[in-house]
């Protein structure tokens, strides 16, 4: 087990600062002068404590070093481990907003500054895209695997495609053509690199393409593509007049959740939490932004009634076939307050929502 640092609690007056407040002190001279950068991939040996001299993670005490994309740490080694050659080991001095944040009482996490002993042993470069790759005019390198044939889609479109997304080191993390169906997207919905992708890509036509990480600068994804069709979007629905919020005439259960038929259904049968069902639906928030929408996309969705937020698992079991509603789906029963930077929508949501069948 690593000792203590006599020094854990705060930087010595001969450490090294730079401009970001990271402090450091070589506690073993490497070999060479070949430094890591950003985009490289690591192999070290490390300990971490908190300032009050308690251990959190040590890959010696662990008997085995770690490898890790530079690019993917905290801040604060990522900068680090560029200061050093292999064979060097470092201290570091890492402040709470390059490392993991102030302390925060049960969250499993270390707070406030840390201070590290980093041991590099080795470094790989990751590989980049091939010299003879093009680029789209976003600067998106790609190949074409097989030609397609026929128009491209317009901006307007709805695209169906596979995706199969690989990291450089050539792990799946995605992979479409596993699944059931190929995903169906508005074009204008998907981020910008995947579509400006599939907006210059024929019917058929295969590319392999070096997409941007954006949580590994320097690094890629690569994606096998295909563009299996596409289709005019259907005219988004119309803003609900009511989707600031709930109106009189609605209903409200226990649970806090409003909602309201719009056009009758058939039969008696409501579907049971443990069903899959058939639906197709409209999302706003409250300010009357749509967030997504499977009339958009031209297509229903199904999915269990027990694998979604417990407003749409209570809410669709309401209702009978055929039968539309809307309902108004309280924060706690969504996706929990707005909180900026997220990428998903939050506090009390808006859902237009036609049930279309139990799927047996």
């Amino acid at each position: 087990m690593p000792e203590t640092p006599a020094d854990v609690a705060a930087a010595p007056a001969d450490s090294i600062v730079t401009e970001s407040g990271l402090a450091s002190k070589v506690l073993q001279a490497g070999t060479g002068d070949v430094k890591p950068s950003a985009t490289d991939a690591v192999t070290v040996h490390y300990s971490g404590w908190t300032t009050d001299g308690k251990m959190f993670d040590s890959s010696v005490s662990r008997g085995e070093p770690t490898s890790f994309p530079l690019g993917q740490v905290i801040a604060g080694w990522t900068e680090g481990l560029q200061l050093m050659v292999v064979g060097e080991k470092r201290r570091f001095w890492i402040p709470e907003d390059l490392a993991y944040g102030p302390v925060v009482a049960g969250s499993g996490r270390p707070g406030g500054m840390l201070c590290f002993d980093v041991e590099l042993l080795a470094i790989k470069e990751i590989a980049k895209p091939p010299a003879d790759a093009e680029k789209t005019a976003g600067g998106v390198a790609y190949k074409i695997i097989k030609q397609g044939s026929g128009e491209k889609p317009g901006a307007d479109s709805v695209v169906t495609f596979h995706f199969t997304a690989k990291t450089m080191a050539g792990e799946t993390v995605q992979d479409t053509r596993k699944e059931q169906s190929p995903p169906s997207m508005p074009l204008d919905k998907l981020p910008p690199v995947l579509a400006e992708i599939l907006a210059e890509m024929d019917t058929a036509e295969q590319r392999q393409a070096w997409l941007p990480e954006p949580q590994a600068p320097g690094g890629f994804i690569v994606a096998d593509l295909e563009l299996v069709s596409f289709k005019q979007a259907p005219p988004a629905p119309a803003v609900p007049e009511d989707v600031a919020a709930v109106p009189a005439d609605a209903e409200k259960t226990d649970s806090g959740l409003a909602h309201k038929v719009l056009s009758a259904g058939k039969g008696e049968e409501k579907p049971k939490a443990t069903d899959t069902v058939k639906v197709h639906y409209s999302g706003w928030t409250t300010d009357g932004e749509m967030f997504d929408s499977s009339v958009t996309r031209g297509e229903p969705t199904e999915f269990p009634l027990n694998g979604v937020i417990k407003g749409w698992t209570e809410g669709v079991q309401l209702m009978v076939t055929g039968e539309k509603r809307r309902f108004w789906i309280p924060a706690e029963l969504a996706y929990g307050p707005a909180v900026p930077g997220s990428g998903r929508p939050g506090g009390m949501l808006v859902f237009d929502i036609e049930f279309l069948e139990i799927v047996r």
